[in-house]
């Protein structure tokens, strides 16, 4: 295990953070707005987020940067140029908020593009996902989460170019799809995730998003039952429904932190929440952790 993460866990169970996109939602973002480019327009609400995540347990805290790579920024040529800066204010807002009660580990999410189809080009993709990697580890996070990842060879180019930085890498993938939704929508499994996220070089393997968390419990177990690695999960508050146009999560936080002894027992080392969760959520999994695993981080 990397020396970071056995230190992390040395107490048991780690808590990471919820939800950004639809938190800073919260916050006045608008639909098609991007996320990344308020670290520079809007740095006070995106520490706001951050800031609420720590106090309410958090003991990981993600950075505003998951589209923060070229292709998506693309979108947003204003943005594009301030590449760079965008994913070094998403480190540095995040590492503030921690202060030392938290370690911050860098996102970084998929391009949106599908190399299956001839998007793009897979040297294209490894040039993005390394240009991104470089700026992010320029601020010094402590670790890097790949996540959200559908397509395996996307994901492993991404956890790659990461770990060329000589930070320890997350990588998770998403699985939504099939009869039992056990496969991402390139119908990777969880076992064929755990593989070739190793072989990548990633230091901890989970799934994150996709599905609510009463998904998540057998995902878990299988991801454990393939790896040794440390398992990362962070599970939807339930499938959105749209109201007035906006995503609604009914999930209470209560309910979900329901599945944190489950996930536990199936063998999961950090817990956290995805899209539609909040600082409530947070501190609803921090209430049923083990008391050993409230240690902070040094």
């Amino acid at each position: 295990m990397h020396p970071l993460l056995d230190r992390l866990l040395a107490h048991g169970p780690v808590v990471t953070d919820g939800a950004w996109g639809t938190q800073l939602q919260a916050h006045g973002l608008v639909t098609g707005e991007f996320p990344d480019g308020w670290n520079l327009s809007r740095p006070d609400q995106v520490l706001a987020v951050a800031e609420a995540y720590v106090a309410a347990g958090s003991r990981i805290l993600l950075t505003n940067t998951f589209g923060a790579n070229r292709l998506r920024l693309a979108e947003a040529p204003a943005l594009l140029t301030r590449l760079a800066d965008i994913n070094r204010e998403g480190v540095t807002l995040s590492r503030r908020a921690a202060g030392t009660r938290a370690s911050v580990f860098a996102s970084m999410g998929p391009t949106g593009k599908i190399l299956a189809m001839g998007d793009v080009a897979p040297a294209d993709l490894q040039a993005a996902f390394e240009e991104q990697a470089r700026a992010l580890a320029s601020a010094a996070p402590d670790a890097i989460v790949v996540e959200t990842m559908a397509d395996p060879e996307e994901a492993r180019l991404a956890v790659a170019a990461a770990k060329s930085t000589g930070l320890p890498v997350v990588g998770c993938m998403v699985f939504d799809s099939g009869k039992d939704k056990d496969r991402t929508m390139m119908g990777t499994t969880p076992e064929d995730a755990a593989s070739l996220l190793e072989a990548a070089g990633a230091d901890g393997i989970g799934a994150n998003c996709g599905q609510g968390i009463e998904g998540f419990v057998p995902l878990c177990r299988r991801l454990h039952a393939a790896t040794p690695r440390p398992i990362w999960i962070k599970a939807n508050a339930g499938a959105p429904r749209l109201v007035d146009g906006h995503p609604v999560y009914d999930a209470t936080p209560e309910w979900f932190a329901s599945f944190v002894p489950a996930l536990l027992e199936a063998g999961a080392s950090f817990i956290g929440g995805c899209c539609g969760t909040t600082p409530d959520f947070i501190r609803s999994i921090c209430a049923k952790m083990p008391p050993a695993a409230s240690g902070r981080a040094g």
